[in-house]
């Protein structure tokens, strides 16, 4: 990757662009043009980063809700993922699914979901669609350390493995499901050795090394391609913000402990590396943050001049039947749109 500047560079310009995003979305949260949970993953961006960067054209990807870094890294219009916060009919999702739910079908990417783990069975239905139709591609599931204790983690493995699908399950790690610790949860703490239940590979690595969480995914997901075995690869992070953005995310952890990681930041390291390789200089880093806050400004801007979606369209796609404009007339007076009908005011 080092001998590839132009692809290292990319690299580093995706993560900083996730990382102006995230600060942004906070901020926007703060001023209320952002409803619902908005879950920030400020700090992992490594681990989001090389793992996409190795997907290929006819692989597909599904993520848990902490999905505003696995947008932009498919290559999502920030404008468009913004908007999908913000509730606009512009949104990757038409304003529908907001933080949680963002998606990208027409680069594979098939949704953030709100249930933890819910997401895994559905990623191997996927491999199995491609297994049946001898398709080359593979498909890429990540989820957090907190949905490697729920049924559908242990059946969604036990499947692939059974059916030698060509998936690759990524526990990002970033050591806490929500206040609580691996440590406190899990009685084997070392996620990747899961996959010895199952007869099938598992391996960690540093998660805010893109460079390491490159080089694994890439196998695994080459391996996944050519020779339809499934992996589980752990990639060990941290998040700076809590587990969202109600989270403080201070009662459970001590300050040294979240200075302690900061010293490990992914950008950081990475900015030291392509320095030391003669990849990069100062005026050329500053040169590319300044590009990617002013491409987040300008999707801001975008966003919020946006219109927002029709209701008179809200449950639309819910459910096939004809009559559902019938069927849930009864329900907008007591919908998000006011207690008592013309109470609409919340779209002003």
């Amino acid at each position: 990757m080092l001998q590839d500047r132009e692809h290292a560079l990319r690299l580093l310009r995706m993560m900083l662009l996730i990382r102006r995003f995230e600060e942004r979305a906070e901020e926007q949260y703060t001023r209320a043009r952002i409803g619902g949970y908005c879950h920030l993953a400020i700090g992992e961006e490594a681990a989001n980063v090389g793992s996409i960067d190795c997907l290929e054209a006819d692989d597909y990807l599904f993520v848990s809700y902490r999905d505003h870094a696995a947008a932009l890294a498919v290559g999502s219009a920030p404008a468009a993922v913004m908007a999908e916060l913000f509730g606009k009919e512009t949104g990757v999702a038409g304003g529908y699914g907001g933080s949680m739910h963002l998606l990208d079908v027409d680069r594979h990417f098939l949704g953030g979901w709100g249930i933890v783990g819910g997401h895994l069975p559905i990623a191997v239905g996927a491999a199995l669609a491609l297994d049946y139709q001898d398709a080359r591609g593979a498909v890429l599931c990540q989820f957090g350390d907190g949905a490697t204790n729920i049924g559908a983690f242990h059946e969604a493995l036990n499947l692939a493995a059974v059916w030698h699908l060509p998936i690759v399950f990524q526990v990002i790690n970033n050591l806490y499901g929500m206040g609580t610790s691996v440590e406190q949860a899990s009685a084997e703490p070392e996620l990747h050795k899961r996959a010895c239940a199952y007869r099938m590979h598992g391996e960690r690595v540093d998660g805010n090394d893109v460079l390491a969480v490159r080089e694994a995914a890439d196998r695994l997901l080459a391996r996944a391609r050519e020779e339809s075995e499934p992996a589980l690869l752990e990639t060990t992070t941290y998040r700076y913000r809590g587990h969202s953005v109600a989270d403080a995310g201070k009662v459970y952890r001590t300050p040294d402990e979240i200075a302690s990681w900061r010293e490990r930041d992914p950008i950081t390291r990475f900015v030291a590396v392509l320095e030391e390789h003669d990849l990069l200089d100062d005026e050329e880093l500053e040169g590319m943050r300044k590009q990617v806050s002013d491409e987040i400004g300008e999707a801001i801007r975008e966003a919020a001049a946006a219109p927002t979606p029709d209701p008179d369209e809200l449950y639309e796609n819910v459910y096939g039947d004809e009559r559902w404009r019938e069927q849930f007339q009864g329900m907008n007076t007591a919908a998000p749109f006011g207690e008592r009908q013309e109470t609409r005011s919340w779209q002003r």
